[in-house]
């Protein structure tokens, strides 16, 4: 019975990081759309020519859609080459320590005074390689989970779900409470540090999670069986996990 109930929380366990890891994916993305008010108003520059007023336009909306979706096309199909050539391990680790760093540099932009064209030209490569490692991490990330029964790829897919609604949350929250835009987007960019640092420590958890689940469902399989009885093969998911070990870690 205390194997069972072992068995049962290793599995609770890896469900939950699961569901972390699923909501890392997209928590970071999500909350750097929602400054885009902060964005804007960086970017409202007016020029004066021949004693007139100028706005100058970036169409900044319009470009954070197009570096976002193509590089996730591009590094979404790369990845497909990239699976054999480089572990599992540090696709998923090296993608979220970029992650971290582009949003920890991104947060110091706040307070950084910088030329308009400047500040443009570096938030859009920020956006680019912010999109690059997202999509070789979510591909990555959804190669190991279908390694996994059908349930964890539902809870993976539920942590997806659940990092938009925190992010139009802290938008609404942001509004109610008139903060300025300076100070919301700290807010909106050290989240997704806090986030993304516990989706790298959930991730390199995994692994002895998943050795120990393994371990506990043989050992159970072990206390069921009659003495002088052959042991059966492990079931679909303990096979699964036993041949494909080595690879997703």
């Amino acid at each position: 019975r205390d194997v069972w109930s072992r068995d049962i929380a290793l599995g609770c366990l890896v469900g939950i990081i699961f569901f972390i890891l699923g909501l890392g994916t997209l928590l970071p993305w999500n909350f750097f759309t929602t400054a885009s008010l902060y964005f804007q108003s960086r970017l409202n520059s007016t020029e004066f020519s021949n004693g007139s007023s100028v706005q100058k336009e970036y169409y900044f909306n319009n470009w954070m859609t197009f570096l976002s979706q193509l590089p996730l096309l591009v590094f979404t199909l790369l990845n497909s080459f990239l699976y054999h050539r480089i572990s599992e391990a540090i696709r998923v680790a090296g993608s979220l320590v970029f992650i971290l760093l582009l949003f920890i540099f991104t947060a110091v932009l706040v307070k950084v005074d910088m030329e308009q064209d400047l500040f443009f030209s570096v938030t859009m490569a920020t956006i680019w390689f912010i999109n690059s490692f997202g999509a070789v991490l979510q591909g990555s990330l959804f190669g190991l989970v279908g390694l996994l029964p059908q349930n964890y790829s539902a809870v993976f897919m539920s942590g997806q779900g659940l990092a938009g609604t925190f992010a139009a949350i802290a938008m609404l929250l942001s509004l109610a409470s008139d903060v300025d835009s300076e100070t919301a987007a700290l807010g909106y960019f050290i989240t997704p540090c806090v986030g993304t640092l516990v989706t790298l420590l959930s991730y390199l958890l995994l692994p002895r999670l998943v050795s120990r689940l393994l371990w506990c469902r043989s050992l159970s399989i072990c206390c069921l069986m009659p003495s002088g009885v052959l042991l059966p093969s492990l079931n679909e998911t303990e096979r699964s996990l036993s041949s494909d070990k080595d690879e997703m870690f």
